[in-house]
This record gives C-alpha cells, sequence and structure tokens, in this order.
C-alpha cells in the first residue's frame, strides 16, 4: 500500500513530464548513457540497492527486537522510497548529473566538495564489504568441493568488479543481473514461504518494543537500531547508484516503479530477514548466533534448515549475488564520481581505468581490517549521505514551492540518529547516553533554525521581486 498510496503522492510532488527527453537519448553515449527497458532499468537499481545491508544489517537488527519490524515498514515508506525517488528523478532532471553535483545544485559548493571526497571513500568501503562478505559466505558453500580459500574467492570477485566498472553498462551489468535477480528472488521468497510453513514463535510489536540486544547496555535502541538498519529502511549509498539509472531511463514515468519500487521491495526483503533471524536467534542450537556478530552464519543456518541442501545452497548463491550486485555498480558510480569531479571523458577505456585503479587498490588494503569494524563505519557514513540527501530534496522542494514537509521530517530524525550515534557510539565519543541525546537535539534544532532561516529569506526574496513586478506594471500603465 505504500508503494500505491504513499508512491504515487511522491510522484505527483515532483510533478513528471513523460515528454520531456531524458538524458540516456540526450547524451547518449553508449557506455553510461544508454536507453534500457525499464524492467531491466528496475531490476539493475534494485540489484545496486539490495546488497548485505538488508540481509547481514537486517540481521544485526533483529537483536534489538520487534522495533526492527516497525523501523523497516516506516523507515522504508515514508523516508527510504521518498529519499531514492527523489534522488534519482533530480538526477534525471540535470542530465544524469552524479550525487555530489546535486548536493552542490542545492546545498553550495562547500558541500559538494566535502561530498565529493566522502562519497568515493565510502564507495571504497561498500566494496570492500562487498567483497569480504560473499568471500566469506563462498568459503563456507565450497570449501568441501573447490576447497578455494577467502583470498582466491576474494581476487575472483575483484576481477569480475574490475571488469563490471570499466566495460559499458548494457556489457556486464545490463546481461548479468537478470540472472542474479533470479537468485535473490528465489531466496527471498523461499525464506518467506518457510515463514509461513513453519509458523515459529517470532517476537511481535505487541509483545513490547524492548530493547532485547544481548550488549543493550552499551548498545541502546536510540539511535543503534537506526543505523543498524540502513538498507531496508534508509540508505545514502542509494542516492550515489540513481544517478546510474537516471542515465539509463527512456520516460519520466518509470521513476516511481524503478526508485521508489526498489526501495518498498528491498524493505520486503529486510522484514523477511528479521524475521528469519529472530527464528534463529531462539532456537536452541541457534541461540549462539544471538551473541555472535556473524551474520553470514544465521543465513547458512536458516537457509539450510528451511529449504534443504539444495534449496539452501541456492539461498546463500542469493545472499551472495545481493552484495557483488552492490559492489561493482560502488565502485562504478565512484568512477563516475570522481570522472565528473575531474570533467574527465569516459569513452576512453584507458581513462576508466585511470580513475578506477586507485579505487580498487585502496579497497584491496582494506581487506586485512576487521570486517565488523568495516561495516561499523560503512553503516554510519551510509547514512550520514542519507541525512546529507534529505537536506537537498528538502532545499529542492522548498525552491519549486512544493511540499518540503515530506522530506524535512525525516531529515530531522535523522539528523539527531547520525549526531547521536556520534556522541554515544562506543568506537565513536562514547559519551554518556543522556548527554548524547541533549547534544543530538541541539544539533537537529541547530539545522531545523538554518532551514527556515533559508526558507525565510526565499520568501522575502519572492515578496521583493513580487512587489517589483507590480511596481513595474502600475508603470507601464500610467
Amino acid at each position: 500500500m505504500g508503494y500505491w498510496i504513499y508512491g504515487r503522492y511522491t510522484e505527483k510532488v515532483f510533478g513528471i513530464d513523460p515528454g520531456r527527453k531524458t538524458p540516456a537519448y540526450a547524451l547518449r553515449d553508449n557506455v553510461d548513457y544508454v536507453p534500457l527497458p525499464g524492467w531491466r532499468v528496475f531490476l539493475i537499481q534494485f540489484l545496486n540497492i539490495a546488497g548485505l545491508g538488508p540481509i547481514f544489517g537486517a540481521i544485526m537488527g533483529a537483536k534489538f527486537g520487534a522495533s526492527a519490524y516497525l523501523w523497516i515498514v516506516f523507515g522504508c515508506i515514508f523516508a527510504g522510497a521518498v529519499h531514492d525517488y527523489f534522488s534519482g528523478m533530480m538526477s534525471l532532471r540535470t542530465g544524469g548529473i552524479s550525487y555530489p553535483e546535486i548536493i552542490g545544485k542545492f546545498m553550495g559548493k562547500p558541500f559538494m566538495q566535502v561530498v565529493r571526497v566522502f562519497t568515493p571513500v565510502m564507495m571504497i568501503l561498500v566494496g570492500t564489504v562487498f567483497v569480504a562478505g560473499p568471500a566469506g559466505l563462498l568459503v563456507s558453500l565450497t570449501k568441501q568441493t573447490l576447497g578455494f580459500g577467502f583470498l582466491t574467492w576474494a581476487v575472483i570477485i575483484f576481477v569480475y568488479y574490475i571488469a563490471a566498472t570499466l566495460l559499458p553498462i548494457d556489457q556486464v551489468i545490463g546481461r548479468l543481473y537478470p540472472l542474479f535477480a533470479a537468485a535473490l528472488l528465489f531466496m527471498a521468497l523461499g525464506i518467506l514461504f518457510s515463514l509461513y510453513n513453519h509458523m515459529p514463535a517470532l517476537p511481535e510489536v505487541t509483545d513490547g518494543l524492548m530493547n532485547t540486544h544481548p550488549e543493550a547496555l552499551s548498545t541502546p535502541l536510540f539511535p543503534m537500531l537506526f543505523v543498524t538498519i540502513a538498507c531496508g529502511a534508509i540508505s545514502g549509498f542509494h542516492a550515489t547508484q540513481s544517478p546510474m539509472m537516471a542515465r539509463c531511463m527512456m520516460n519520466e514515468k518509470q521513476g516511481r516503479p524503478i526508485f521508489f519500487g526498489a526501495m518498498i521491495a528491498e524493505g520486503v526483503v529486510a522484514l523477511i530477514w528479521a524475521a528469519a533471524a529472530n527464528y534463529a536467534f531462539h532456537t536452541p542450537e541457534g541461540k549462539a548466533f544471538f551473541t555472535s556478530g556473524n551474520a553470514a552464519l544465521v543465513v547458512d543456518f536458516v537457509s539450510k534448515n528451511w529449504l534443504g541442501t539444495l534449496g539452501g545452497a541456492l539461498a546463500v548463491l542469493g545472499v551472495i549475488a545481493a552484495p557483488i550486485t552492490s559492489g561493482d555498480t560502488a565502485f562504478r558510480s565512484a568512477r563516475l564520481i570522481i570522472a565528473d569531479a575531474l570533467k574527465l571523458d569516459q569513452k576512453s577505456v584507458v581513462k576508466r581505468l585511470l580513475v578506477s585503479l586507485p579505487l580498487f587498490v585502496g579497497s584491496a588494503a582494506l581487506m586485512f581490517i576487521d570486517f565488523n569494524v568495516i561495516w561499523r563505519y560503512f553503516a554510519w557514513s551510509n547514512q550520514i549521505l542519507s541525512t546529507i540527501t534529505l537536506w537537498a530534496i528538502s532545499i529542492y522542494l522548498l525552491i519549486n514551492r512544493k511540499n518540503y514537509w515530506i522530506t524535512f521530517i525525516p531529515a530531522l530524525f535523522m539528523t539527531a540518529v547520525v549526531s547521536a550515534y556520534l556522541f554515544v557510539a562506543p568506537e565513536m565519543l562514547a559519551l554518556n547516553e543522556t548527554l548524547s541525546y541533549i547534544l543530538s537535539v541541539v544539533v537537529m534544532a541547530v539545522a531545523g533554525f538554518f532551514f527556515v532561516r533559508y526558507k525565510n529569506g526565499l520568501n522575502a526574496e519572492g515578496a521583493k521581486d513580487k512587489a517589483s513586478r507590480e511596481a513595474e506594471i502600475a508603470a507601464k500603465g500610467q
């Protein structure tokens, strides 16, 4: 219902123009600007954003209890899907420009320069996470047959990433993604069917929303839950991917199914895995997973116990396909962001390689850092980007005299989330919980104050222009 009702309202607020020429045709280069059918663009967008986040993030978020379900549902509809839709459509309307350019256009050059540095760094973190996660799962899946170790699988995945980053989008990504999508959908539908078939006893919202995390004292529900579950609720990473799809869309009517719809689909995947994880946490053999930080063990346990050996293997392959399809586009979007910043034409494969090589070197170096540490910093930086994007969209809506409240309220909330995490998280400043909440409210209030001041400035400028036009008309009448 969120897609049909709130999605239509979001589309109405934006104001699509089906007759408008899209960048895929206006700027076609057959490398990044390539017209593709809507169903194919949807699959690419869905697989771009549905990496390990809605699976591993939902599993780790399920430790907080039934409140995880509420965050996924309401966050996905009222924050994440709106965030994804506007970030994609704003790029579509401005020639398919990259994420930093969108931020710069509506928040100024200083913000753009910060994001130009911050975003490629986060893309490297994403790429690293989405090499380490799949490589670890492939080791457990094939150790008795192929005998490949972690390093071997990591190299194989990197080779694929290089090809997907350098070659035209319709040659690798456009051809392989339908196969990856089939594996991912089999996994999600198989687990969903098993939930209904087994009907395990799971924590319900009616049981209460208390924090059930095994380290609840050092891991408060707010803001930890809202950072742990990013993909599936709201994720700034998605805004870096949407411009790639804006360069391939054939009509503005495709925006709602591609951007809003893909986010809703990802939310469904996250809900399925949150419920499946809660099942695993409450079984005698799965209790160890509750205190463990290894979400891959939950995936393996649930898949094999519910779907059998073959079905479990196919389900795990779906989980592997999801992050791989986000990792390749993470590097690709980083290449485009850097190329746009340096104004480097990307028609030549040599220039593409020149931009991409440092990204792969940096990601390979990070492979030696603990996965859980990388994940935490990725998750927080991810939500920082989503917050910045929501503010940029709010300014865009304000400038165009449209309903800015649909992103202004989520922007305030996410500002409180990311600032509270900075203050309270053990790996950050580790301040007192009460003090952290007070400081996060102060940060949120300051951000709101500057937005209102900007709004008042626009209103004053508009009133001045209106008075000037009326005076000019009156003078002509005399």
